[in-house]
């Protein structure tokens, strides 16, 4: 049977980056994509020489159409820009929402929240025929980067349909060193992207790129 595609809507970010880089070491077939069908294909490139990896790039509506989970990567200041107009496309697919609403001032990271009660939630409701999980937000780029050295955390999954919250909690577990764990439903999320910034300060602080762990599992 052939691997799952995994498609990265704005995926030449660094979270879009790593977290494809450590898919693609993990044998998956992956697609950059970008605003830019030419951008997602030099990312796709420089990426996949630096770690010796296939990686393949495009737009972001190729990404949609030819994956079969598609993750979404982009600030979120351009979600709503960047999914509506590919909610057809998404239509019965599995769609890994990563985004976090974090803003900076004078004493550092934090969320302002959003109208809809969490980033996730505001998605899921940009693409009804999709089942959104929330996933991710808890991993730091930065490690994900380091594709040659393990992991030690757990992800964080939130989602409404059970089938896609086990698919992305067995997506997780294809990257050394990662599990995941189901949170329950989508509105969840809501907490889960408030704590990113809380991770930020304490990376900050100490100096090195700290993932959460749950204990007692």
């Amino acid at each position: 049977m052939s691997e799952q595609i995994l498609g990265f809507l704005g995926g030449t970010g660094p979270q879009g980056r790593g977290l494809a880089a450590r898919f693609a070491a993990a044998g998956l077939p992956v697609l950059l994509g970008s605003r830019d069908a030419d951008k997602g294909r030099g990312a796709a490139a420089e990426l996949g020489q630096a770690h010796g990896l296939r990686i393949d790039g495009g737009a972001n509506a190729d990404a949609a159409a030819a994956a079969d989970v598609v993750f979404v990567v982009v600030p979120y200041a351009a979600q709503a820009d960047t999914v509506a107009p590919l909610a057809e496309a998404l239509r019965g697919k599995v769609v890994v929402h990563c985004v976090n609403h974090m803003l900076f001032d004078e004493r550092g990271p934090y969320a302002p929240g959003v109208p809809g009660g969490s980033a996730a939630e505001e998605c899921a409701a940009l693409l009804p025929g999709a089942n959104v999980v929330s996933a991710f937000h808890d991993i730091s780029a930065r490690a994900l980067a380091k594709v040659g050295e393990p992991m030690d955390a757990d992800v964080l999954v939130c989602g409404d349909e059970a089938g896609a919250k086990e698919a992305v909690i067995a997506l997780a577990a294809r990257i050394p060193g990662l599990r995941g764990v189901d949170c329950g439903p989508l509105r969840m999320s809501r907490a889960i992207e408030d704590l990113t910034p809380v991770l930020v300060n304490i990376n900050r602080r100490y100096k090195t790129h700290a993932s959460l762990k749950i204990a007692g599992l």
